[in-house]
């Protein structure tokens, strides 16, 4: 009997779960196909039942009906993105790992005291950073571009990426290095030809978090470009105006996450700690 009811129990939640997640996504899905007068007119979800469905959402997400063209402002989130969570993910883990395996020292500083320097990036309100970032890219001349959204991107992922990976060496044995050099191996060549395959889990977490704060960033893609590298958020909020239209933001909302469920699919099978089994002789 205990058995039963524990299985209907966990497929009950299970289930509950399941409807809480998907129903936003249904909810968008069916009013990016209305209009104004289906959104107004009452709550309706079956298209040709209770609704006619329109294709005007989707349009003015192409420059029509009054919209915006969002290509170019997706086409530079991806180049964004992409590219700070590349470099950060790189950098970060050669310096997660360095914090890791070796001791340092800088006057009083230590490695807990370089670790909390990165997590405490994370801590300050962004509004601290927008002048000094401003000015800097004024300066530079790289206001309003897609190489100084990089840089600054880069600065705000890199320690996302120490905090998550170091966490990660920490578990890993030090034997597993040890071995290695023991095998003939530089420390460079145990992190690269050993430690590195072993972490992959860990990168990949490391890259999805790194992923989902570049993508949906938008403090500083908004108060560091205009026109020319404009955002995807950016973009979606320059849709709404004195009437709110629902029914291009949720057209647009799907449009933004989907990037993100496609790449949470293609890496899940990924994310196991059980590759370390047997690795320590």
């Amino acid at each position: 009997m205990m058995p039963k009811l524990y299985g209907l129990l966990k497929y009950s939640v299970i289930l509950l779960w399941s409807a809480f997640v998907v129903a936003p996504f249904l909810w968008a899905l069916t009013t990016s196909f209305k209009t104004a007068n289906g959104v107004t007119g009452g709550p309706t979800y079956i298209p040709w039942l209770q609704y006619e469905p329109s294709l005007t959402g989707w349009r003015s997400l192409f420059g029509g009906a009054g919209g915006i063209d969002i290509v170019k402002p997706y086409l530079n989130s991806i180049v964004v993105t992409g590219s700070a969570s590349a470099i950060s993910l790189v950098l970060g883990t050669l310096a997660a790992y360095g914090l890791s395996r070796f001791d340092y020292r800088v006057g009083p500083a230590k490695n807990a005291d370089v670790l909390f320097f990165f997590i405490s990036q994370r801590i300050m309100p962004p509004i601290v950073l927008a002048i000094p970032f401003f000015l800097m890219l004024q300066f530079l001349g790289l206001l309003d571009s897609l190489l100084g959204l990089i840089l600054v991107y880069i600065a705000l992922l890199l320690p996302i990426a120490v905090w998550v990976m170091i966490d990660f060496f920490n578990n890993i044995p030090r034997q597993i290095d040890e071995m290695a050099m023991l095998d003939g191996c530089t420390p460079f060549g145990a992190f690269f030809r050993v430690i590195l395959p072993n972490s992959l889990p860990g990168i990949i977490v490391a890259g999805l978090f790194c992923i989902i704060f570049g993508w949906n960033d938008f403090f500083f893609a908004f108060t560091l470009t205009f026109t020319d590298a404009q955002l995807l958020p950016v973009a979606v909020v320059a849709l709404n105006s004195s009437v709110t239209p629902w029914w291009s933001l949720s057209a647009s909302a799907l449009i933004s996450v989907a990037p993100l469920v496609l790449i949470a699919f293609l890496v899940e099978r990924f994310l196991s700690r059980g590759n370390l089994a047997g690795a320590i002789r």
